[in-house]
Parts: C-alpha cells; sequence; structure tokens
C-alpha cells in the first residue's frame, strides 16, 4: 500500500525503533520517503531505483556513487532493523518500502522534515523549511520549529547553533563518532543552558584547616584532572569544516540560481503584458 495514501499509525501505538545508522542507510532511507511523498507512482522502489536515486546529484549531501550492491546490502540491513519492507506482486521485480512512520514515531510533516536532514544533513530552519515544503506544506518558520521542537524531545533532531536567525540543525541518526565531530565543527554543538544553581556555602579544604595535631601535616592540593584520553582527530574536523562550507556555498548558488530564474521570469512575463497591451491598443485604434 503507497505510505502517502494513507494516515500513518499514532506514534503512542508502537514504541519507535530508531538507532543510529550509516550514512548509506541514511542516503537509503532518505531517498524511500522522498520518492514515496514526491513521485508515488514510482513507490514502491525497486532496488535499481533505490541506487539512481541515492546517487543523483541535486538535493543531495554528500555527493554518493553506490554500486547496486552498496544499496542491497543497506536495504536488507534496514529490513532487519524493521525500518524497510519487500512488497511483493511487482513480478520478478522486487520493491521496497519504509515503515519510518513506525519506526521513528513520527507523522508526516515530521517525516518530511527527517527526510530532508537525512538527504542532506545539517543545514539552516530556513532552508530545511524550503526543502521540506516541497513533501509537506510548511509555510513559514513559525510552522516549521513546533516540528522541530517535537522532533527534539524525541532525539531525532539536534540543536548545533544557539535558536534564532540562522539556527542550524540536524537528525540525531549519526554514529555516536560522526555525531560528535559533527559538533565539534560548531564549536561543540548547543544545548538550551541549564539553570545556576543557588550559592552554598562550603567547608574549607583540609589543607587550609589548621591541625590539632602537629604531627599531621596539611593534606596536599588536589591534582588537576587529567585531560580527556580521546581527542578529537584535528585533521577530520578540518575535513568537517570545509564540508560546512562547501555546503553553505552549494546553498547560496543555489538560491542565487533560483532568483535569477525569478527574474527571468518575471521579465518575460512583463514583455508577454507589454506585447498584449500593445495589441489592445492598436485593436482599438489607439
Amino acid at each position: 500500500m503507497n505510505d502517502e495514501n494513507s494516515t500513518p499509525a499514532e506514534p503512542q501505538e508502537k514504541q519507535p525503533q530508531w538507532q543510529p545508522i550509516s550514512s548509506v542507510d541514511r542516503r537509503v532511507l532518505g531517498v524511500l520517503v522522498e520518492k514515496a511523498k514526491t513521485t508515488p507512482d514510482s513507490y514502491p522502489m525497486s532496488l535499481a531505483a533505490v541506487c539512481t536515486a541515492s546517487n543523483q546529484k541535486s538535493n543531495r549531501s554528500p555527493m554518493m556513487s553506490l554500486e547496486a550492491d552498496d544499496a542491497e546490502e543497506s536495504l536488507d540491513r534496514l529490513r532487519e532493523m524493521g525500518a524497510v519492507g519487500l512488497v511483493e506482486g511487482y513480478g520478478r521485480v522486487s520493491k521496497y518500502r519504509h515503515y519510518l512512520y513506525e519506526w521513528l514515531g513520527v507523522d508526516k510533516v515530521e517525516l518530511a522534515v527527517m527526510a530532508e536532514l537525512l538527504l542532506r544533513g545539517d543545514q539552516t530552519e530556513g532552508n530545511l523549511r524550503g526543502r521540506a515544503a516541497r513533501m509537506e506544506p510548511i509555510k513559514d518558520l513559525g510552522e516549521l520549529r513546533p516540528v522541530l521542537a517535537s522532533l527534539k524531545s524525541k532525539g531525532l533532531v539536534v540543536s548545533l547553533t544557539p535558536e534564532g536567525r540562522g539556527h542550524v540543525v540536524t537528525h540525531g541518526l549519526y554514529k555516536p563518532s560522526e555525531m560528535e565531530l559533527l559538533k565539534a565543527n560548531y564549536g561543540g554543538g548547543y544545548s538550551a543552558p541549564a539553570p545556576s544553581p543557588a550559592p552554598t556555602l562550603s567547608a574549607a579544604p583540609p589543607s587550609l584547616v589548621p591541625s590539632s595535631n602537629p604531627a599531621v601535616a596539611p593534606a596536599p592540593a588536589p591534582a588537576p584532572a587529567a585531560a580527556p584520553a580521546e581527542a578529537v582527530d584535528s585533521q577530520a574536523v578540518g575535513s568537517q569544516v570545509a564540508e560546512a562550507l562547501r555546503r553553505q556555498i552549494e546553498d547560496l548558488r543555489s538560491q542565487t540560481s533560483q532568483l535569477r530564474h525569478d527574474v527571468d521570469d518575471l521579465t518575460a512575463e512583463l514583455r508577454r503584458t507589454s506585447d498584449e497591451l500593445r495589441d489592445l491598443r492598436d485593436s482599438l485604434g489607439g
């Protein structure tokens, strides 16, 4: 059955089963949701269609060059997790569908937002709204932000910068090592500050309290805490920074191209209107 022609089950009916997954698995899931919502006539999808859509150059970051074997192994993994199913009744060609409404525990608009994050990763709220709106209507940021708040409460969306203008978010399905690198790229990630505890009076350190026994020496000051054993690899962080800059440049180029197309369309429309007015004037003998 076509996912988008039926109402998804309420998230409360079944506990979500999602877990961190690989970049290939994230791409495959994003593709299945995208095609189900934008081209329902070609959904469920064959292995070849999943592979082609995963490698397309538009609305994808990073670019991938998956082979059929890569896509098939990913689909097999996702089937074992309960995120994807094999659909019967299509002859000798196997077709695949997603079960992400239940697997993630989301509604239609939340799934559209998650699909865009799975396809492109970290992005600003503004870019995310425009991209997700091609799947489900989200007219402005005022409509997007409650959706993001709901997804954050489920652990599915993570803030990488403070909320407000230019707020950057991403999904929560990264492997832990990937998430740490991504957060490092944005200065360690962002979480709402916890309220400061009320000040309390503490006893003086033992080393500062005079001892009644001269034979007892003051306790030595505690040694500073050792630095974490696992430091983030600087080269990997540099790569993440370069990738983030590349994405921002790509987004700016895309927006500039769209503005250019809009201007061209307006110019052509003005010319047509001018021609129609001239013809009308001539016909009236003006």
